[in-house]
């Protein structure tokens, strides 16, 4: 019972540590503070006379932003209690003897390589491939401790393997794959910069198609700068990877749709009530994506 509550738990916080996460950058706040763990060589943001005038002697080309820096660190508390309690997962589970022993040693792997790239995010100065990392990790750490629940709890499994048909199953996984690929797509169009290049509906605005430049645009391992922050490629490379992102989009909303219309299908209700939970999400995401632009 305490394994699970503490699941539970660390599943909450996993998705609001992504959640602040993504505010974080979306505010702009990922070089609040310049170093890490601390901030300014301190571990709160400094507020007072003292504490600023050590950080002016660390940083003196820097400025203070109160509000980005405590953003970031929000974020970093919570990290860093999360990973507290992952650890805490792996012990009792291995301990206990329950999910076997890959999968809770996974989870505080991928935590420590979280901490890594949280690290190299700050330091690389929001090096693209780093931020995108960055969020690809905390998903892949979300699905490990759910799938160590269900293991954990087999009776959250109330659809089995055995009840799925090999034509539903290769749906569900190339829409898994889709979709990850998806969300990889929106952290680069984000840790790039590009969401707003496009301002028109449904692909771009203008004779777009002449712009395409994929070998700049999608090129991992971009040249050093002294900070990557606000993006470092031109206009067609941004152009590029949005427009990779929204037909991205187009795909996954087709074989998402395909997947709903298979569950739809099966006798049992609960695949029909998953049918309609996903539908819902992948109509809010759609609405989400046309309202960032219009």
């Amino acid at each position: 019972m305490m394994l699970k509550r503490l699941l539970q738990l660390t599943l909450v916080m996993t998705f609001c540590v992504i959640l602040l996460g993504a505010y974080t950058r979306l505010a702009d706040a990922g070089l609040g503070c310049p170093d890490w763990p601390g901030c300014y060589g301190q571990l709160a943001v400094p507020s007072n006379q003292a504490d600023l005038a050590k950080a002016n002697a660390l940083f003196p080309e820097l400025t203070v932003e109160a509000d980005k820096a405590w953003l970031e660190m929000i974020h970093r508390y919570f990290a860093g209690s999360l990973g507290l309690l992952v650890f805490a997962i792996t012990a009792i589970a291995l301990i206990q003897r329950r999910g076997g022993w890959l999968l809770p040693i996974s989870v505080s792997l991928v935590v420590i390589f979280q901490a890594l790239l949280g690290m190299w995010t700050v330091t690389l100065k929001l090096m693209p491939v780093v931020v995108m990392g960055h969020l690809l990790g905390g998903f892949t750490l979300f699905s490990l401790l759910a799938l160590l629940y269900w293991r954990v709890v087999p009776r959250s499994i109330l659809l089995t393997q055995a009840n799925v048909g090999l034509g539903l199953r290769l749906v569900a996984l190339c829409s898994f794959v889709v979709v990850v690929m998806q969300i990889a797509i929106g952290g680069w169009t984000s840790s790039n910069y590009a969401a707003l290049m496009c301002t028109e509906l449904p692909i771009c605005q203008g004779n777009w198609t002449q712009y395409l430049d994929f070998k700049n645009a999608f090129n991992l391992i971009q040249p050093a700068k002294e900070t990557y922050e606000y993006g470092t490629l031109d206009y067609a490379a941004r152009m590029t990877i949005h427009v990779t992102h929204r037909l991205g989009a187009m795909v996954t909303f087709a074989v998402l749709l395909i997947l709903i219309t298979q569950l739809l299908r099966q006798s049992q209700y609960l695949y029909r009530v998953q049918a309609l939970s996903l539908a819902t999400l992948l109509f809010a995401q759609i609405a989400l994506g046309i309202s960032n632009v219009s």
